[in-house]
């Protein structure tokens, strides 16, 4: 039985200040879980490469559905990007890369709280 449906719920959706999250492999971008998100191979690939180069997601941003996102934060455990008042929140474990978006009516700081509490969850767990 695959647990993340119901983490990324739970952990994520129900805070009320996350707009939508996923979880895919971070080796091969497959997707584990979703939850009003809909991720295509290229978004999934442009994510690892935001990680494997994250001096130039610092310093360019990303693109993400036809949007570009200025970076507020990348190391190679996380990065923040924002738009506009909306934000895309990737964080990375040993296995996995949880992605989270916010709107506007939602809070950036309880976003970031909630993902990398369920990233730290999983890196306990050895995920």
């Amino acid at each position: 039985m695959n647990p993340f449906p119901k983490l990324l719920e739970g952990c994520l959706i129900d805070t009320k200040h996350v707009e939508s999250a996923a979880v895919f492999v971070a080796k091969t971008g497959d997707v584990t879980a979703a939850s009003n998100f809909t991720v295509c191979p290229e978004e999934t690939q442009v994510f690892l490469d935001a990680f494997k180069h994250v001096h130039v997601t610092r310093q360019r941003g990303l693109d993400f559905r036809n949007k570009h996102y200025t970076c507020a934060r990348a190391d190679k455990h996380s990065i923040y990007a924002k738009r506009e008042g909306r934000g895309l929140i990737l964080v990375r474990t040993a296995l996995y890369v949880i992605v989270a978006t916010y709107s506007q009516s939602m809070h950036p700081s309880i976003c970031v709280e909630a993902v990398e509490k369920l990233a730290d969850y999983l890196r306990e767990k050895g995920n």
